[in-house]
């Protein structure tokens, strides 16, 4: 069974856009591959946290997770926090040692983040050298990533392959980006030029994964469409009303081409209905199973068996690569 590596950060709550291309791609998969779902609360602190925000965050992540179908009774699934796993840090260190100043501050979210800003951390400089170790520990062959985040895989397949062949062995398996045909970005649905975040100063603009009933059909009713007045899928031409429509497919489990042909006959304000009450079905569910879940305990025991089990593997591979650097006494 060949293994399967991703991770959401904990340093907020979570959206549809990170269900659309993170949490459903996951569950799609969890049967198919040897799955590694990770909390990556080492990459949260690139920007400042609350601690006690980031401790709550990391285990309501875990429990939603779970609430939106991630099975942690399977055998093949692993979910772990980052920093409970000190190898993570340690092969880090390694692969910095083996990376290129100028290709880290040419990655696109380093300069989306670091832009305007007089100061930011030395972390936000090297954390896809870290994204990458949490990839490479464990030998994962997919990594289920959205368009914005394919350059980081990118990064973790260059540094495997220059590892590689500077220690002559095949220490690294070669990861590919398991990028989803419908939902890899969802749209921000106040601007659809922008993607979905959870930082958004609007608060119109994202849809959280716990948001009440009232919350959720005002957000999808006031989202921007545009003036043509027909339902079609065109992401260049009309990304609002085609954000719609993927949001619907993705919950609905409908192709595209079956949603539009659903909603072509009608006006927006049927889409706009028609995506709020899926919606609010959807998620209403998911939050009950959710409050089950957090006052169950399961969260501690599913991370406590993760975190045995990570530390094992990643371990193994450590052990290999201090090798081969020459690190220790031989």
């Amino acid at each position: 069974m060949e293994r399967l590596l991703t991770g959401l950060q904990p340093s907020g709550r979570l959206t549809i856009g990170n269900y659309c291309g993170g949490i459903s791609q996951i569950v799609r998969y969890q049967e198919e591959y040897d799955t590694f779902l990770f909390v990556p609360d080492m990459h949260a602190i690139t920007v400042p946290q609350d601690p006690e925000a980031l401790h709550r965050n990391i285990r309501e992540a875990v429990g939603m997770y779970i609430a939106c179908g991630v099975n942690p009774e399977l055998e093949n699934m692993h979910i772990y926090i980052q920093s409970e796993n000190l190898y993570h840090a340690n092969l880090s260190w390694i692969l910095e040692c083996h990376s290129a100043f100028g290709e880290l501050t040419r990655m696109h979210q380093f300069k989306m983040k670091s832009a305007n800003k007089e100061g930011f951390s030395a972390g936000l400089v090297t954390y896809p050298v870290l994204m990458a170790s949490d990839i490479l520990l464990y030998d994962a062959k997919y990594v289920p990533t959205g368009i914005d985040q394919k350059q980081h895989v990118e990064l973790a397949r260059d540094l495997a392959i220059r590892f590689n062949n500077r220690y002559g062995k095949e220490y690294f398996t070669i990861p590919e980006p398991l990028i989803p045909q419908i939902g890899a970005k969802i749209r921000d649905l106040v601007n659809p030029e922008n993607k979905m975040s959870k930082s958004s100063e609007n608060p119109k603009a994202s849809v959280f994964l716990m948001d009440t009933e009232k919350e959720i059909r005002q957000k999808i009713m006031s989202a921007k469409t545009d003036n043509d007045g027909f339902v079609a899928f065109d992401e260049v031409n009309k990304p609002g009303v085609s954000n719609l429509l993927t949001i619907y497919s993705v919950f609905s489990g409908l192709s595209i081409e079956e949603t539009t042909k659903k909603f072509e006959s009608g006006r927006y304000a049927e889409l706009k209905r028609g995506t709020a009450d899926l919606l609010v079905e959807k998620l209403m569910s998911f939050q009950d199973k959710f409050r089950s879940i957090m006052d169950s305990g399961i969260v501690d025991d599913v991370l406590d068996r993760g975190r045995e089990y990570s530390n094992r593997i990643a371990a193994l591979k450590y052990e290999a690569v201090r090798k081969a650097v020459g690190f220790g006494r031989g």
